[in-house]
């Protein structure tokens, strides 16, 4: 009896504390709840998950048409937007690899303008698909080689007439006859102005990297080769007659002469500065060089530097030549510099105020 009585309590032990755990844990586990739904209302309603954009690149396919006979040469695919004419013709020159790029000249329309190389293709089109006309430019040489060959010759071709090679004067008349001064002098300044050229040229000027029709080369180098033999003919023969005035009309002539050949360098050397060219470019402005004042009178003050020089040579040597040439130079940067001045006026007007192009209060 005692036995079961005691069977019995135990077990009413057991069950209280089974009871007692389960109560426990579903507190703790109401705790939990509790606590995870306080964490989950503090941190907000839930944010969608931003979608990831694919760009999509806009390609164009160009035709290109023969400008003549308006053929279709080839069709080139795959360019894109940032892609430039000068890709276009890289391109271009892989499928027709007898065409260079630098004599395929392309248009967007026939009879229109050639593009730039630096044109952007999304700056021409109108739609997916782009229309060019080609157009064979021939044989091309670059910038500084037509630079070099027209300023090259002029010093050497100067230098054979001043030797009196046999074949170009009579050989008994060349050793009977004195050289004036002027004669010595004047080679000494044609070969300073055509140094200059060709050291300008090579370092200071920024010659653009583009090309030329070899035609342009032909034409420029027979005008300054042939106008420099005919001068150099003329001063450095034995029966050549000093100035009229002597050595006053020399003097003044010859310095002269260094003042403009100098202008004319500093001028260059403040073109070619990096201040003054780009899309941010201002017009430059006079400095502490004296030589650079003139750019208060006229706008190309190198084409003005140019023609003195040459005004100076021509009174120096007294030679129709030389007035000739002087003459036709002096048109010719004219010319240039009133166009220069047009877009001066349009981009600095500020600057333009009663300046005038290349002549001082007169052009």
């Amino acid at each position: 009896m005692f036995k079961r009585h005691r069977s019995l309590a135990s077990d009413r032990k057991r069950e209280l504390f089974f009871q007692r755990v389960s109560r426990s844990i579903m507190k703790n586990d109401i705790r939990n709840f509790h606590s995870l739904s306080q964490l989950v209302l503090s941190a907000g309603p839930l944010k969608a998950t931003p979608a990831v954009k694919h760009s999509k690149t806009t390609h164009f396919e160009i035709e290109i048409l023969d400008a003549q006979t308006r053929k279709q040469i080839c069709i080139v695919d795959k360019v894109t937007q940032r892609a430039t004419i000068h890709d276009v013709k890289q391109k271009f020159h892989k499928t027709c690899p007898k065409w260079c790029p630098s004599r395929v000249g392309l248009q967007l329309e026939y009879g229109g303008p050639f593009l730039r190389d630096d044109i952007t293709i999304q700056s021409v089109a109108a739609s997916s698909i782009i229309t060019l006309y080609f157009t064979d430019l021939g044989q091309q040489v670059s910038w500084t080689t037509v630079f070099l060959a027209e300023y090259t010759g002029p010093l050497l071709i100067y230098l054979l007439f001043y030797l009196r090679i046999s074949y170009v004067y009579d050989r008994k008349e060349s050793t009977r006859s004195i050289r004036h001064p002027v004669v010595h002098l004047a080679c000494l300044f044609h070969c300073i102005h055509y140094i200059r050229y060709l050291l300008e040229t090579l370092f200071v000027h920024k010659v653009s990297a583009g090309h030329t029709p070899l035609k342009n080369l032909i034409q420029g180098c027979a005008f300054y080769w042939g106008f420099t033999s005919w001068i150099a003919y003329y001063i450095n023969h034995p029966q050549y007659t000093p100035p009229s005035f002597g050595n006053r009309q020399v003097t003044v002539s010859a310095i002269n002469f260094l003042v403009c050949e100098a202008g004319n360098h500093f001028i260059n050397v403040m073109l070619a500065h990096p201040n003054h060219t780009g899309n941010n470019a201002c017009f430059p402005r006079p400095n502490y060089n004296p030589f650079t004042w003139m750019f208060l009178l006229v706008s190309c003050p190198n084409y003005t530097y140019e023609i003195g020089s040459w005004i100076s040579f021509t009174v120096m040597t007294q030679t129709l030549p030389v007035g000739i040439f002087t003459l036709l130079m002096s048109i010719q940067m004219s010319l240039w510099a009133q166009k220069k001045h047009k877009i001066y006026v349009k981009k600095f007007n500020a600057y333009m105020h009663r300046k005038s192009a290349i002549i001082p209060f007169i052009l």
